[in-house]
């Protein structure tokens, strides 16, 4: 299992490739707020995990096991903004509350919050009863 900090370059690396078609070192660095130095040590790292296949001045790849990480990493990102906006939480808060908790929830924690999201999404009459209680308005 990766760690907590190999998990936001796992899922910085799969956003990159996903909308750029290749992630960079310099482009790691930017997003994540590290020096470049930080990101080929852990990209050696993600490589000797099989997280990606690294070639020295060649650039990277993510491996399957790497991509299919990615994926549910991305997958956890945004559907725990999805919850945040769907209780209520102010929009300017989201994505550094995202952020902040979830290396902390396991993955049942997510999957029970899939559910949840899903049960509101299913009938908006459920998102407006939620809102309607966070107004202090009684039914």
């Amino acid at each position: 299992m990766p760690t907590p900090s190999m998990e936001d370059y796992i899922e910085q690396i799969y956003n990159l490739i996903e909308s750029k078609g290749y992630a960079r070192v310099s482009d790691i660095a930017e997003e994540l707020m590290v020096h470049p130095s930080s990101v080929t040590k852990m990209v050696q790292k993600l490589d000797k995990d099989d997280y990606l296949d690294y070639e020295k001045y060649r650039g990277f790849v993510l491996t399957d096991k790497g991509k299919k990480i990615g994926e549910r990493l991305v997958f956890r990102h945004e559907l725990l903004e999805q919850f945040l906006e769907i209780i209520g939480v102010k929009e300017e808060n989201i994505y550094n509350d995202v952020e902040g908790i979830e290396h902390h929830l396991s993955w049942n924690s997510i999957d029970r919050i899939a559910d949840l999201v899903h049960y509101f999404k299913e009938d908006k009459t459920r998102v407006n009863n939620l809102l309607s209680i966070q107004k202090g308005v009684k039914k």
